[in-house]
């Protein structure tokens, strides 16, 4: 039997592709659990021009079957080739995301026909949109005020998994200068450095640690994926992510392994996400977060 899949807008268009996710169960049928399980939201990769949900199909059924928890996957606005137009520079693909999270955050979870828990979310990134999540969930707002998520959003981010990340622009074009006029100067603009928009060096937002109206409001966990067999993108980046980490939370928090850096793959960039080694550090990373879900 082909797994129930749900397929709706975040925004008020439905009949808008760029805007649409895809909700996988993490059965064949609908699951009816005691209770709401945690919701994996898979954001896909693409250098902010490329890909959409459906190719993630087949990724999205093996981690929900893998880790018995629903899995969204959304699409959002690309940046076209070639592009000068300030109107698909960054931050247009991360506002859309977070647009998305809200939406699965809010009112939506209580009609959900595929039931999961609003307040127990996974953001798993893959290249591009490591830098995306990590823009929201870390403060950017000296540069991109407007990816600032609400008090209820920020307690529900229970944990990332970013695999193959971009975080640092001039690193990564150091690195590969071709990159410049392939993607990040149509996704970013022409400059000659993009230090305001490092995702490897965001402070922690402040209210991390703190008790809010909404309760507490806890650090997240982050486990760093890249796979050395990775030539597309460097491992250096997601090094400097990590140690990033590293140093902004309390030493405490580093004791509880809050994050962590595997750097054990040996597949291509994109091959990664195909190896079952993917899907078990996927899964592993979940039950860590949720022993009882």
């Amino acid at each position: 039997m082909t797994p129930f899949v749900y397929s709706a807008s975040y925004t008020q268009d439905d009949d808008d592709t760029k805007h649409r996710f895809d909700l996988h169960p993490p059965t064949a049928s609908i699951p009816q659990a005691d209770a709401p399980l945690p919701l994996l939201i898979f954001v896909h990769g693409g250098a902010w021009r490329a890909e959409d949900k459906s190719i993630h199909a087949a990724l999205s059924a093996r981690l929900a079957a893998a880790t018995h928890c629903p899995v969204a996957v959304p699409n959002y606005t690309l940046t076209p080739p070639d592009n000068t137009n300030p109107a698909f520079f960054h931050p247009i693909h991360t506002r859309d995301i977070l647009t998305c999270l809200n939406f699965l955050q809010g009112a939506f979870a209580r009609e959900s026909p595929i039931p999961y828990d609003p307040h127990r979310l996974v953001l798993i990134g893959h290249s591009c949109s490591a830098h995306m999540l990590a823009s929201i969930v870390l403060n950017s707002d000296a540069t991109t005020p407007e990816l600032s998520p609400d008090t209820a959003l920020r307690a529900a981010v229970r944990g990332l998994l970013l695999t193959e990340g971009i975080y640092d622009l001039d690193m990564l074009l150091h690195r590969f200068p071709e990159y410049r006029s392939w993607f990040i100067e149509p996704a970013f603009g022409d400059r000659t450095e993009y230090t305001d928009v490092n995702a490897a060096a965001y402070p922690l937002r402040s209210s991390y640690g703190k008790a809010t109206e909404e309760g507490t409001d806890v650090y997240p966990s982050w486990m760093v994926v890249h796979s050395k067999g990775d030539t597309l993108v460097d491992v250096a980046q997601s090094e400097s992510m990590y140690t990033h980490l590293k140093s902004l939370y309390p030493a405490d928090e580093g004791e509880k392994r809050r994050i962590q850096l595997f750097a054990d793959l040996e597949e291509e960039h994109d091959e990664v996400l195909k190896a079952d080694r993917y899907v078990d550090i996927v899964t592993n990373f979940v039950e860590d977060l949720f022993p009882e879900h």
